[in-house]
């Protein structure tokens, strides 16, 4: 009986110095950058795939079900011309028929250069774009954001018809 327990015990120890040991390799990270959504001109880095025609007066409701697949530039400053990061690569479909303009965003953010070169993040999210701050779930990630979650705040520092310049502040939780 003694050496059953004692059994018990070790591997609770392990079992416990396991979890331990991963919870000591959790890192966070904070980053900030700038995504150039373009839909406009000749150009454009967001391309409407799929979408009913415009059929009524009302812009929100006349853009639901409108379907979006970007490879949108993400930049260090709002600027365009300001040192790429990498891009913004995914879908937005047009999510909303009433009151609210909102997005069912699934986007990847991979980096194609400085210290997070060849990792990305995902994300899964609404997105009320008329909201001054839209928090938004990481939902994973590759290279060093492997195991990723966290959140990013978005804020759309300015709008040009339908080009818009958002920036992002993320918060990643990873191994």
């Amino acid at each position: 009986m003694a050496i059953s327990n004692r059994l018990v015990f070790l591997i609770a120890v392990l079992v416990f110095s396991g979890f331990c040991t991963t919870e000591a390799k959790k890192k966070i990270t904070n980053i900030q950058f700038y995504m150039h959504d373009i839909v406009s001109g000749p150009n454009a880095t967001a391309v409407k795939v799929a979408g009913p025609e415009s059929t009524s007066s009302n812009m929100i409701a006349s853009m639901f079900g409108s379907i979006y697949v970007i490879d949108d530039p993400l930049t260090t400053t709002p600027q365009m011309n300001s040192t790429l990061l990498g891009r913004a690569q995914g879908i937005y479909a047009m999510a909303s028929q009433q009151d609210e303009f909102s997005l069912l965003m699934t986007l990847t953010y991979e980096f194609a250069s400085g210290p997070y070169n060849g990792s990305s993040f995902s994300i899964v999210a609404r997105n009320p774009v008329m909201n001054e701050v839209r928090e938004m779930p990481i939902v994973g990630g590759t290279g060093i954001f492997r195991l990723a979650r966290g959140y990013c705040l978005a804020r759309t520092y300015s709008v040009h018809g339908m080009d818009a310049v958002i920036g992002y502040n993320a918060t990643l939780i990873h191994y």
